[in-house]
This record gives structure tokens, sequence and C-alpha cells, in this order.
């Protein structure tokens, strides 16, 4: 039988999602298979439009539940079958629906309802009635935001009440967005009703209440003129520019969408104007109305401003569009790194993890997921921080990684580039990187000092004080200085930069440790239900028998470090004796000298090869090829013997199966330098700063 969980409130807009997605992040470090369930979701027209909360949980944790079994009815459908006197009928087909879900995951997570139509006013009882029939312990969410301690307390009762009278077990109460926290939580934990429950609150935190430019668009059903890949943006507030320019340039601020009719081409003209400004605020966009449309010498401006503004076109006139901006509900878009950072930052902060866990989680598995190993990276980093610099300070996704890393207090971080054009980047693009150290190259005080180091390093080959001077301005060879001297502990590009501009810095003066003679690297490859390591997939095009050995220890050493159990396969076409071949004996040999490096360090290794890949991850075709072997069938750790394999697999198992792959991870250098694809995204930027974080804990503690 599957665990679970009910998250319940004492109103409408009492935090709900955030309290969901804070409890979905501890569920899934702890619970190999999870699911979300809402009984009743609340949809204003049809079906369609996807319920934003489980948008936002089945999204950003790509689960793999079908949508149409994340909820039971719709509340129009739910309203139909009550007035028809379909109470207990509604209740056993929502508790049927769920039990869908628990047949095939460990843990189910369900949210009540929003308290929104015409079934808010008994929601308190059906979310009790759900809860027990489904037989799910509650937490229980309560909106502080603008409500006096008394009224908090008597919300809290109320729905306590419908609870105890089901015999629902409250395992927490969680006040939200509360000013005063400390003395609404001690009020009511006096209170008999609540038992042994845990009490905690939630501070209120603006920019989460902030709607995006795409909610408002939805939400006034606009159309969007320009702008389509900025539509993410946060909107702080509305701005009605009925004025002349000079006035609306002096009343705009920073986050503000600016409201206006489509036929004020000053105004537009004056608010794309001043994003060039250094001067001036940076708006989150723009709404014309009156379902006017700019003349053609005025869109043709707004054309090259695609990029950096989303504007908007709406039929309704100023003032009416104004009034419902105002009222535009916030929501957390899955694709919303930021805004979900600082929404698990918040309730991670406020929450005792452990405290909750212990009540609500009874069984944990040891299969190490994607997730599970996701979070792990993040939390290993924080045992013992690391300095990590990262020379592409004009990639925006590096900034916006940099600013989830601090905020998660991952790493220590060195942003590197032209300090004042990396700062209004920031700025522009409303993020927080106060913590972040920003250097300019070369004007840096110690730059004379690298590059007197580097000539000293490299003058055998003919370099020139000069010539090092030159390299040392280039981004990669500083940042990679700063390693070697001990100024960072390791270094993450490759966002913009090419693998060899990347990796050759540290080719040359970081260099290999003295028991590998060649660099390697390895993908962790999260498949939904374990994750593997395969080497190497980005570094050495045709490595010989000793240096594909040595790839086998070096990615065994990566496993272990990473708490995967190192059970090593040594690829081939052909499985143990059944095939011959100049490859073959290569990977033959490979696997006879990876056995004897694993002797030399005391490393207690299981070896196979030559193995096919079938035969090294599927038990039932090991049994059949390779029935002897301890590796066949349990392989974790998979050896390719050339590039071109191994670069083409990792690919098609990261397509075909859905895997995550995180890397390359390079392996063999004395400090860890890590290369990022050019087409990464945010979490896997975060996620390679982890990694080089804990290999230089390694390093470190290796030294010492």
């Amino acid at each position: 039988m599957a665990e679970n969980l009910y998250v319940t409130s004492t109103e409408r807009k009492s935090g709900k999602s955030i309290i969901s997605l804070g409890l979905t992040e501890m569920l899934i470090r702890n619970v190999d298979k999870v699911a979300f369930f809402r009984p009743l979701i609340y949809l204003d027209s049809d079906l369609k439009k996807k319920d934003k909360d489980i948008n936002l949980i089945s999204g950003y944790y790509n689960l793999d539940v079908p949508y149409d079994k994340m909820y039971g009815f719709s509340t129009k459908e739910a309203n139909e079958m009550l007035s028809r006197g379909k109470y207990d009928e509604l209740i056993e087909k929502i508790v049927e629906k769920y039990k869908q879900l628990e047949e095939d995951y460990d843990f189910v997570l369900c949210e009540g309802t929003d308290f929104e139509g015409s079934t808010s006013a008994f929601e308190f009882d059906i979310n009790a009635d759900i809860a027990n029939n489904l037989g799910c312990p509650v937490v229980l969410s309560a909106n502080a935001y603008h409500r006096t301690e008394d009224d908090v307390i008597r919300s809290v009762e109320a729905s306590l009440e419908s609870l105890n009278e089901k015999h629902c077990q409250v395992v927490a109460i969680i006040v939200n967005r509360a000013e005063n926290g400390d003395e609404i939580v001690a009020k009511i934990k006096d209170n008999p009703l609540v038992k042994d429950s845990l009490v905690f609150s939630i501070p209120n935190v603006t920019s989460l209440q902030c709607p995006t430019v795409r909610e408002v668009a939805e939400a006034l059903d606009a159309r969007v003129v320009s702008g389509q890949m900025k539509l993410n943006r946060h909107v702080e507030g509305f701005g009605v520019a009925a004025m002349q320019l000079w006035n609306v340039l002096t009343r705009i601020s920073n986050g503000e969408m600016v409201i206006t009719p489509g036929d004020r081409a000053d105004v537009i003209v004056g608010c794309l104007s001043a994003l060039s400004s250094s001067y001036m605020p940076s708006i989150a966009g723009l709404i014309l109305t009156g379902g006017l449309i700019p003349q053609e010498p005025i869109l043709k401006l707004i054309e090259g401003y695609d990029e950096k503004i989303p504007i908007l076109s709406v039929k309704e006139n100023t003032f009416e569009t104004a009034r419902s901006a105002d009222n535009v509900r916030a929501a957390i878009d899955p694709d919303d790194s930021i805004k979900v950072a600082q929404a698990l930052e918040t309730f991670e902060k406020n929450v005792q993890l452990t405290q909750l866990r212990e009540k609500i989680i009874k069984t944990k598995v040891s299969i190490v997921t994607p997730k599970m190993f996701e979070y792990r990276l993040l939390k290993r980093a924080q045992t013992q921080k690391q300095h990590i610099v990262l020379p592409e300070g004009d990639d925006e996704r590096i900034l916006q990684a940099a600013e989830i890393l601090t905020r998660r207090d991952v790493v220590d971080l060195t942003i590197l580039g032209n300090e004042k054009a990396v700062r209004d980047k920031i700025a522009k693009s409303g993020l927080q990187l106060d913590k972040v150290s920003i250097l300019s190259v070369p004007d840096n005080e110690v730059f004379e000092d690298y590059a007197q180091t580097y000539y000293e390093l490299r003058k055998h080959k003919g370099i020139k004080l000069d010539n090092a001077r030159d390299n040392m301005s280039e981004l990669s060879y500083f940042g990679t200085m700063m390693v070697h001297k001990g100024d960072a502990d390791g270094m993450v590009s490759g966002a913009a930069n090419t693998t060899r501009n990347t990796l050759r810095p540290a080719f040359e003066f970081i260099k290999t440790k003295k028991e590998f003679s060649i660099i390697s690297s390895v993908f962790f490859m999260c498949l939904p239900d374990r994750v593997l390591v395969y080497g190497d997939c980005a570094v050495n095009p045709e490595p010989d028998a000793d240096q594909l050995a040595e790839i086998a220890i070096a990615s065994s050493q990566t496993a272990m470090t990473f708490n995967i159990q190192p059970i090593v396969a040594m690829l081939s076409y052909s499985t143990g004796d059944s095939g011959v071949g100049e490859d073959v004996e290569k990977v033959k040999q490979a696997t006879q000298k990876a056995r004897k490096l694993a002797k030399k360090y005391s490393m207690d290794l299981k070896i196979e090869g030559p193995i096919q890949y079938d035969a090294a991850i599927d038990p039932g075709v090991a049994q059949k090829k390779l029935p002897d072997s301890e590796v066949a069938g349990r392989a974790t750790v998979f050896i390719f013997p050339d590039l071109n394999t191994g670069n083409n697999t990792y690919k098609a198992v990261q397509r075909s199966a859905g895997a995550v792959a995180i890397g390359p991870v390079v392996q063999g250098l004395n400090k860890p330098v890590n290369d990022l694809s050019r087409g990464c995204t945010v979490a896997d930027i975060v996620n390679t700063v982890a990694i080089t974080a804990i290999q230089a804990q390694a390093e470190k503690k290796n030294s010492q």
C-alpha cells in the first residue's frame, strides 16, 4: 500500500501550491515513485486548460503520471453530481481514481480543493471526507495575509473541527504569509484541538505573489505582439501611461507593466528607449489597449526589441484593462526556475523538515533516483562550501544558475566578465546576486601575478611574457589560473565556450594526476529508477587499452565519490569469448589492465569485459550470455570503447528513455574543471557546479 498525505486549507489563497511544492521536494528525496493527485479541480471554463498546481508539480518534477489520472473531477462535474444527491457516489469515484494511482506509486501527495465557486460553502467537510476515505494524514494550510491573529486561529479551529469529526490525523499546521508567525504559532499550539500536530509559520514573500507576463496575457486574453521569449518575466505591478511622455518616464518603476493605448506612439517609443538607458528603471513589459495597433514605423521599431521586452495587445480600453490586471492571480510556473527556487528556499527555511518527515514517511527506499541524486548533490556541496569560478558572466543562464546556487547556499561564487556590463545584465534580469563576487579581467589586481605565473609554467614551450598576458586576458585562462593558484576550488565553463577553449588551459598547467596519463569524462545518466555512470563520452576519441583501463578506474573513483557503487562493464560488440577482432581484443586487454590497476590502488572492484550493453544491464540477458558473472545484469559503470560509441549511446539513451544526462564530468585533473554543453539549461549548470564542488571536497580530503 502506498504512503500518502493530504494538503488542505482553511480558505482560498492559503498558499497550498507553495506547501505542495515544498512537500513534494521533501518526499522525492526519500521515496522512489511519487504521484500527485487532486480530488477536485476548479476550472472556470472547460477541461482544456490544465490545473495550475497539477501543472506545477508534474511539470517541475517530471512526474510520469498522465494528467487525467492526477485529478478526480472538476468542480463543475462535482456540482452536477451533488445537485442529483450523489455525494456518496462522488466520494466513491474519487477514491476509485486515487486507488489507481496507489497501485503504481510508493507515495501519493494529495491536494485539496481551492475554495472557488459554489462548492466553497462545505469544502471543510468534503476535504475532511476525502482525506478520511483515502486514509491520508493531513497537512493544514492557513492564510494569515491581512488577517488578525484571532481570525487566523478561528479559521484553523473551524477546519480542525471538521477534520476531527472525520477522525483525520492532522500531522502539521502551516500558517502561510504570516507577519507575526511566532505569536500565531504559540497560540495555535495552546489549542486542545491541535493535540500533537506540528505547527509552523511561513512569512509573506512578495515576489512569489508576482504573476508572470504569460499569466497576465492569459488572464487578459491578450495577443502577444512582441517578446514571445520573455513571457516568464515577473510583473511587480501595473502603471497606466496616459500623461505626456516626460511625466510617464518619471513614474515608471522596475518590474512594472506599462498600460497605454495602442496609438500612443510617444509612450511606446519612450518606454523602448528607456530599456537602453542605464539610468532608467527596467519595466516588465507593455500592454497596448483598445485593440489599437501602432503604425508601421512603430511596429518596425518594436521588432528590434523582440528579444528584450514583451508587448501585449488587448481589446478593452485602458481603464478596464488596468482593473482586470490588478486582479490577475499569480501562480508558480514549473519553468520559472527562479520563483520555484525562491518558494523552496522559503519553505525549507521555515519548516523543520526532519520533524515533518518523521511524521509522514514510514518507509525509505535505497534506490538512487534522479531527484534524490540531484538533491544529494546540492546537500553534499552545502556541507563543505567550495569556491567555484564561472568565467562566462555575459551568459544569462549562468547568472540565473548563480542566483539559485546562492539562494540555496550551495557554493561561494566568482563570476568573470566586465563588472559594469555583468551588473547591468543582473539588474535588467531582475536577479539578486549581492553575495557573488564579480571580477573584471584584465584590469584586476592579480592579473600581472597570474600572467607571470603562466609565463613561468609555459616558458619551456616558447611562451613569452606578452603571450602570457594575452592568454591570461581570456576568461577561461584567468578562471583556470584562479583554480591553479588556490584562489578558487574549481571552475565551470562551456555555456558559451567550446570544450577545447574550456579544457585547454587545464591541460596546460593544472595537469593530470600522477596516476593518470590522460583526463577523461563521465555522464551521470539519471534513468527513472537508478543513476548510471557512462565514460568516456566527451573527451578521448580513440583510447588504447592502457587509456581505456585508466578511464575505467577514474570512472569508478568518480562513482564512489558520488555514492554510487561501481560495478564496471567494459563494453564491446561481443560478450565474453563470443567474438573476435581488433576492437574486441583491445577491450579484453583493457579489462585485464583495469583489474591490475584496481588492485594497485586497493580498490575492490567488480570488472567484466568484453560485454555487450544488454548483457551488462539486463539480468535476463545476462543469465543467458554470462550466467556466472558478478557484473552482468548489475552494472552501474559503463566504459565505452571509443568516443563515437559513447557519445552516440548516451544521447540515444537520453532521448529515447527520457533520461537526464548530467555532465560531462571531467576526471583525472589535479583540480576540478568541468565543461558545459553550449545547449545547457540552468538546471544543468546548477548540477555541474555542485558536482565540481564535491570533486573539490574530495581532492582536499585526499590531499590531507
